[in-house]
């Protein structure tokens, strides 16, 4: 999807966000089970983005116009290089209900996961001040 890559390459998170839908299910490389929802998924993403350094996209496979979209990606995490893939599932209103990272290698998986363990307080914290805006 090349509005998610864009707004993504251009550190446009509130782009990103705009092109999530609200039941999005979002699969993380490092934790057992899916996160469901456009807030916390969007927290993370936000993390992700303070997390990752010289994030680049290298390729996207997918048509254009289809539902199913993946885009290989390269990072730094720390003093590791990553390699990984967004898969990306696109619903019938054009916005992202799926999302399904993947990364390696191994090293690199399990300096993600420390870093975004550090970021969980900050996680938390801005899904309960968004879910607050949103109850008033």
């Amino acid at each position: 999807m090349q509005a998610f890559r864009a707004a993504v390459e251009a550190h446009d998170l509130d782009a990103v966000e705009a092109l999530l839908a609200e039941d999005v299910v979002f699969t993380s490389p490092v934790v057992f089970r899916p996160y469901h929802g456009k807030v916390i998924t969007a927290a993370i993403l936000r993390a992700v983005a303070r997390v990752f350094e010289d994030f680049r996209y290298e390729r996207v496979i997918g048509e254009a116009d289809g539902d199913d979209h993946a885009l290989l990606f390269t990072a730094r995490v720390g003093d590791r290089e990553i390699s990984g893939c967004d898969f990306l599932h696109i619903d019938e209103s054009g916005r992202i209900d799926e999302l399904t990272v993947m990364v390696r290698p191994l090293s690199g998986a399990q300096a993600l996961q420390t870093a975004m363990s550090a970021q969980f307080e900050l996680i938390a914290r801005e899904v309960r001040d968004t879910q607050e805006v949103r109850d008033t």
